[in-house]
This record gives C-alpha cells, structure tokens and sequence, in this order.
C-alpha cells in the first residue's frame, strides 16, 4: 500500500517509490514452498484497503500487507484488522522491523491469517524472513531451515538500544586463520545493506552492543565454503569496488568480493589488525603531494605492503542538475543561501577538502552542513539528489549515476593497499587478472571521471 507507489518502468515524479518490495517478498515465499500472488499496488484508501484483504482472505492461506503498519496519518492496515478480525500483534521490539502486525482477518465463517509487514525495505525483507518462513515451514510439515552459523571477530564497535533486539547486517570472509565480520550502515532503509550483507548477527534484548574484536556468532547469507573464498575489502569507497565485486562473481562463480566503508584511514586501520585482504585508499599527504605512501609507513611501519595501482579519479562538487544556486568553487560553500553535506572523519574525500579549505583560508565553520557526514559517494549525490543538500565534495561518476551536475576541483590517485602476502596468494590472483584486462578498464572509464594508467601494477613496495 501507499499513494507513492509506482510500478517498475514507469516516469517518475518528485516523492515517487517505486515498488519492488513485493517482488522481493513473493520471491522469499516461492523459495520457501509457498505460491505468492502479487496484487497491485493500493493507494492509501480506508475503503479500498479493507475490500482487497477481504477478498484476498478468501482465496489464499495467508494475507500479507505491506506498509502501512506504523503510526503515520494514512497507516490504516491494523485498524482495518481491528475491524474485519482480531488484532493479535502490533509492534514486536526488535530492530529493524518494529511496526509488524499479526492477526486474524474474518470472511464469512473463514478465518485467515494476516501479517502486515513495515514498508521500509530492509525491515520488510527481515521480518518476513522472521515471521513468515517458520509459518510456511511449520504449514507444510517441515522442520524450520537453519542458516549456517559461523563464529566471527568482529571489527568495529556496535552500539544498539538495550529493549530491542536487533539484527546486524556484516561482511563476513576469512583473513588468515580469523574469520571477521564487518557491521554494514544501519537503517530499515538502507537497501545496499542488504545486497552487500554476508550473514546477520543477532543482538540480543539487554545487550548494549560489542565491542571491536568481539566474537560473534554469524547467521550467513551464503555457504560456509564461500567464507574461504571471499576478498575482504575495507575502507574508501568507490564505484569501482563494485564492478570489480561484479566481473569477479560472473567470471570465477564461487569466488566473491566483500567490502565495506569504512573510509581510507579506517581501512589502513583494519589493516594493521589484519581485518582485511586489502584497503582502498586516496589518502593525500599534504607536504609531498603524494598519496597514501607517508600514511602506510605510519599506520603499517612493521607489514610488508603492496601499493597497487588502480585508478586515477576527479573529485568534485556534486550539485543538482542544472546548478541553479550556480554553486563552482570551495569559496561557495560559505554562502548563507548554500548547504553542504560532508563525508565522514577518515575519508581520503574529507581529508583532501580540509586541505584544500586551509589553502584558501575557508573556516570550516563558516559551512552551512560540514558536519553532517555520508559514508559513500553515492550517498552525497543522493542528499543533493533529495534536497537536503545544495552540494557535496564526491567523484563524477556519482554524479552521473543520479543525473547530477558536477564542477570538478582535484584529480586524485585511488589505490589498493595489501599486505605482500595477500599480492602473491591465490586468493587475489583471480582478481588480478581481471585488473589487468583492458576490457575491465574500459568498463571502468565508462563511468566518467576515471583513468587508469596503473590500473593492477605494483606502485610501490614498502616495509
């Protein structure tokens, strides 16, 4: 349900979702055993809601809502149980998911059950998992499917809220003798934490969270033998991680690349505690000029580190298409009329606009936004992309990949930091040669703003 709604292929407008939840949701029941019928989309009418339960409750074992179940003006789903059945549930604590439904939906003399799932994707996708997979497991006489359970390190703090169960999404894969577990951005609408996740770690009521180096148990997404063949990537991000993770899957079925941002110092960091494979990194040294090189030999002075060379890349401030507030250099960011969203402390991006603020003698604070922080390129260009941002320092091809504008400012080096080890091992040698397929760097360029001169070459030794 919801008046936003539009199917797939359609224009879309200003405040328009398009619905995928419930090909998402029948594709998990099919799965399971079950027969999903989709019906269509319902805008937010007491009337019309209400007539297509009924009419669904007749036909079918188990009606499922989507959306609707919170406690905003036009969420009518659990009234409308209220009314035609029996209210059995509404809100259950655990996180994401909160605003389930349970209940009985009455057509005659037949009594159907109903689940009304929330309609933030994320949530919609793991309580289903919760509620309707044991449900269809139990009607069809089987015993629940368990997911396979690995115990993990995991590499960063989690905090969670203590009366609320919570289930975190985490990359998982093995670095030497360790397998670790890396916490993906949280939100009930964050669907890449959903591509991205490995496996999920539940945190129980009570709980306040884990602490970095804490030992997890992992519900995986994925077989226990893919773990050994996953390339654990921690830190910078950029759109080209994600070809790479693309190319690897369809080229070496079996094989799989994680990743996770962290930020480039972050990910030096996971470095140095040997959380991950390799880091990507852009991290600029203000008094060389040159990039990552002075920073490997402070974070990792005892690690023999492979530079590898990957791309060469612009950065720019990303502005909405057409730039009407005519927004072309730093010195803008201090306008009154302007306001900026930032990346987070660590990141090779945020590193390189402080620089480049102290030379032009810009006070930070005089930036309407500087502290608010995103974690992804991606993620700037969506905050100008909404309006809550007139601009963000971030690469072209985020720009591009929401029909943005974009005013260019540096030209930067974006390379992958390993451990010599991890240069010479059979795990990264599949990776390697798609490095260094010129059809990879043609992909690659394709996205705008890239080159790749170096692209799979050694650029330094160090340590």
């Amino acid at each position: 349900t919801g008046t936003e709604l539009v199917a797939p292929g359609e224009n879309l407008k200003p405040g328009d979702i398009i619905e995928y939840n419930s090909l998402v949701l029948a594709a998990m029941v099919r799965e399971w055993g079950g027969e999903a019928t989709r019906l269509p989309a319902l805008k937010d009418d007491y009337e019309a809601i209400t007539a297509q339960i009924l009419s669904a409750s007749q036909t079918h074992d188990l009606v499922i809502v989507n959306a609707g179940s919170s406690a905003g003006s036009e969420d009518f789903t659990s009234r409308i149980v209220e009314e035609v059945g029996r209210l059995l549930v509404h809100g259950i604590a655990i996180r994401p998911g909160h605003p389930v439904i349970m209940g009985l939906v009455r057509a005659g003399e037949r009594w159907t059950p109903f689940i009304g799932l929330p309609g933030y994707p994320v949530s919609a996708a793991l309580t289903c998992e919760l509620l309707v997979k044991p449900t269809l497991a139990r009607w069809l006489g089987q015993p629940a499917e368990e997911r396979p359970q690995v115990e993990a390190t995991l590499t960063r703090k989690v905090v969670s809220p203590e009366g609320e169960e919570e289930y975190l999404r985490v990359t998982v894969g093995q670095v030497g003798e360790r397998v670790v577990a890396t916490p993906l951005p949280g939100g009930s609408g964050v669907l890449m934490s959903l591509v991205r996740a490995d496996g999920l770690v539940r945190i129980p009521r009570g709980a306040q969270g884990f602490e970095p180096g804490a030992k997890v148990s992992v519900s995986l997404l994925k077989p226990v033998e893919s773990v050994r063949r996953t390339l654990v990537a921690i830190g910078s991000h950029d759109l080209t991680l994600d070809l790479l993770s693309d190319e690897l899957g369809r080229r070496y079925p079996g094989r799989s690349l994680s990743s996770a941002n962290v930020g480039s110092l972050g990910g030096l960091l996971a470095l140095s505690r040997g959380e991950a494979h390799f880091a990507g990194s852009h991290l600029l040294d203000e008094e060389t000029g040159e990039y990552n090189v002075s920073y490997i030999r402070r974070l990792l002075p005892d690690t023999p580190v492979a530079l590898l060379g990957f791309v060469q890349r612009v950065q720019g401030l990303i502005v909405p298409k057409g730039n009407p507030k005519r927004i072309c250099g730093l010195a803008d960011l201090a306008r009154e009329d302007v306001v900026f969203i930032n990346r987070q402390r660590g990141a090779g991006t945020r590193v390189l606009l402080d620089f480049r603020l102290r030379q032009a003698g810009i006070d930070p604070a005089s930036i309407q936004g500087y502290d608010r922080q995103e974690f992804t390129h991606l993620a700037v260009a969506a905050a100008v992309a909404s309006g809550a941002a007139d601009c963000g320092l971030g690469i072209l091809a985020a720009a591009r990949a929401l029909g943005l504008d974009f005013e260019p400012l540096d030209e930067e080096q974006y390379d992958l930091v390993m451990p010599r080890a991890v240069l010479e091992s059979e795990l990264l040698a599949p990776a390697l040669a798609i490095l260094r397929d010129p059809g990879f760097a043609e992909r690659v360029r394709a996205l705008g703003g890239y080159a790749t001169p170096m692209i799979g070459q050694v650029r330094a030794e160090l340590g």
